[in-house]
């Protein structure tokens, strides 16, 4: 080895994070991705794929993380609040909203979830549809819909959850039992091959409503979503019909998907 690369294999080890520092640049990458490969965060820390697992597993004691084959996921019902998702892959969400909405025709019955991606296709819907009807539960989705006056709004009545920006509960999803829908668009906190999850139990449920009264539910995610488990299961593959995603799905999932013979509709391609 050369004098120069000893002394920028030197500096590297200078500047190597210490453990405290390893696992806060971890969870750091867990709020933003929410999916995590031991082989990427080696990769990115230089350090050893046993010093990362032993990160993960420190971290997973601690509740922070949950270890999975070959990674980590955010534990079951820790996903940022709706304000904070918002500012999270904001590009990937721009591009899936406007793939969605292609598939929105005037005069329908919509049904939208609660979301951070949901609340994008809204806007979307917004600038680019009209004569339609838009039942929500989501008041953020219900703001950027009311510029478009050709838009008529039905807000959910419930349980108002601040976190979220939603109405919950009983009355909510005995509300949407009085509406015949054309297409719900629904976002995820995750996708395994058990079905499709929220972190809020509360939401999952007005999700499952609506899904039930759609002719044809679109679920819209970014790819950070596929093979991650959240806590309450509210579809299984089969009772959607199509995704609207950034990437490909791929994996057990992607299989999952296929053989649902679910939609996949791909942004930008």
């Amino acid at each position: 080895m050369s004098s120069d690369d000893t002394i920028r294999t030197v500096e590297r080890r200078r500047h190597r994070l210490d453990k405290a520092g390893r696992q806060e640049r971890i969870l750091a990458e867990m709020r933003a991705s929410a999916t995590l490969r031991v082989g990427d965060l080696a990769a990115e820390l230089e350090v050893s794929t046993e010093t990362i697992r032993r990160d993960l597993f420190e971290l997973q004691e601690r509740g922070l993380i949950n270890r999975t084959y070959g990674g980590a996921v955010r534990p079951f019902a820790a996903e940022p609040a709706v304000t904070e998702r918002h500012r999270m892959m904001v590009a990937e969400r721009e591009a899936i909203a406007a793939a969605a909405v292609k598939f929105i025709e005037p005069r329908e019955v919509i049904a939208i979830g609660a979301g951070a991606t949901t609340t994008h296709v809204a806007r979307r819907m917004s600038a680019e549809c009209r004569d339609l009807t838009v039942i929500t539960h989501s008041f953020s989705v219900a703001t950027v819909l009311a510029p478009n006056p050709t838009i008529e709004i039905i807000m959910c009545p419930g349980r108002y959850n601040a976190r979220e920006g939603m109405m919950v509960g009983v009355e909510t999803i005995e509300f949407l039992q009085n509406y015949n829908v054309n297409r719900a668009v629904l976002g995820i906190s995750g996708i395994t091959t058990d079905g499709l999850a929220d972190a809020e139990a509360d939401s999952a449920a007005v999700y499952k409503a609506m899904m039930n009264r759609a002719a044809e539910t679109i679920v819209v995610s970014d790819h950070a979503k596929f093979d991650v488990p959240s806590l309450a299961i509210w579809a299984r593959i089969p009772d959607i019909q199509r995704l609207v995603t950034d990437r490909p799905p791929t994996g057990a999932v992607g299989r999952a998907l296929g053989r649902a013979q679910v939609e996949i509709t791909v942004a930008g391609k």
